[in-house]
């Protein structure tokens, strides 16, 4: 196997992570809770739901279907050209996996975090196995287990852009918007059956986390060329876990990628799994992975990949996003904390909403601008997110000891 060098880290990251090309493209990725609504306290195994699932048979829209450490169901789309044919297709998978649970009394809800069970670890491959041994041992158990197994989000996923140019700015354009989305889409404020004083408690969970592998790539304002940039971060990140040549999955090495390389060992397929488990808010993977936005209510899943699809690709919009963001984009702290309750964030939504209402005919989308003007109307111009709706009656979590808490 060819050892990889600082050089071939970087030419990989240029030519896979950040291969450029005319934009146009979208998908999303939809994290679902599975709960039994007689009592939603309960964890559902997951043994049950995906043999609801399996029955039911692959999605028509062409969906994957996946499952997180905690039992979350995974619901990530085909890339499209266009918001229209994305929405379509995602929308009749969530409706075919709905249908697929509803006789067994199981249904889907969308929170940024589980409102009422504790975390409990579900999965059986080796590779969640050691995540949960490097947030243990790295001295992350508390976030490490509630990121894995209590958190969903909606995952938006664009071009990288034209060509470098192009790439650059949407680059900066993203990271800037980020607080705005975190904020716009803040629907968090329960872990665990208590108020934990955020609208974003899944934004705080992964900044209390493994600061080498969650904080944004671009911060503090500084403009590096995203290759650079990214090659930086992931030289400088601890390696989590090793397959090895035995067919093993080791964690916890205590070494940075770069450390790594520098002893001679990693490969290509190293560095490309590596990358797999750095999860900034926004990650590039060939496309631009928008990470930052919790999972909605079930109705409101199509609004972040549409405001964000038109923020991005249509020029007007973007000359409006550039401006209403720039001003807000490091307010990462206080968009998880307020919401839209903080005001320059506020201001920030209302004028990303409008440019992106304004935007969505000319990218064929006008079938989604009532969905978006609804909840521009309900939440973004009142300053207000799904986090400060009223919440519903529910029981107590569970007060039984689970093994998999951390102690």
């Amino acid at each position: 196997m060819t050892r990889l060098t600082v050089d071939d880290v970087y030419q990989h990251i240029r030519g896979v992570c950040f291969k450029t090309g005319p934009p146009g493209t979208v998908g999303a990725e939809t994290e679902w809770f599975v709960i039994d609504p007689a009592d939603p306290a309960a964890h559902v195994p997951g043994d049950r739901v995906r043999a609801l699932v399996d029955d039911a048979g692959p999605p028509a829209g062409g969906s994957s279907v996946t499952y997180e450490p905690g039992g979350q169901l995974e619901l990530s789309s085909a890339p499209f050209d266009g918001l229209g044919a994305l929405h379509a297709a995602l929308g009749r998978d969530i409706a075919h996996v709905r249908d697929a649970l509803a006789p067994d009394g199981l249904a889907l809800v969308g929170h940024g975090v589980d409102p009422v069970r504790r975390p409990r670890f579900q999965a059986d491959h080796p590779r969640y196995a050691c995540m949960r041994d490097y947030f243990f041992a790295g001295g992350f158990p508390d976030a490490g287990l509630a990121m894995m197994c209590s958190t969903a989000s909606v995952q938006v996923n664009l071009d990288i852009g034209a060509d470098q140019t192009d790439a650059f700015r949407r680059w900066r354009l993203v990271h800037a918007l980020g607080p705005v989305l975190v904020a716009a889409f803040a629907n968090s404020p329960l872990r665990a059956g208590r108020r934990t004083g955020m609208r974003s408690s899944r934004q705080g969970i992964w900044t209390e986390l493994d600061p080498c592998r969650t904080l944004p790539v671009l911060r503090d304002g500084v403009d590096v060329d995203p290759a650079e940039a990214w090659t930086r971060y992931a030289l400088d990140a601890q390696v989590m876990l090793v397959h090895t040549a035995e067919g093993e999955w080791v964690s916890d090495p205590g070494m940075s990628f770069l450390e790594w390389l520098n002893k001679g060992e990693p490969g290509e397929d190293d560095l490309a799994y590596h990358l797999s488990t750095l999860f900034p808010p926004v990650r590039p993977r060939g496309w631009l992975e928008l990470r930052m936005i919790d999972a909605l209510p079930g109705p409101y899943w199509p609004v972040p990949v549409a405001v964000a699809t038109a923020l991005l690709d249509d020029p007007a919009a973007s000359r409006a996003a550039e401006a209403a963001a720039e001003p807000v984009a490091r307010r990462w702290a206080e968009a998880a904390r307020r919401g839209l309750s903080d005001r320059p964030l506020a201001a920030a939504a209302r004028a990303c909403f409008a440019a992106a209402l304004d935007a969505l005919p000319r990218l064929g989308a006008s079938g989604l601008v009532p969905l978006v003007d609804e909840y521009a109307r309900r939440y973004v111009e009142r300053g207000r997110t799904p986090a400060d709706d009223p919440a519903p009656d529910s029981p107590p979590p569970p007060s039984e000891e689970d093994p998999t808490w951390p102690r």
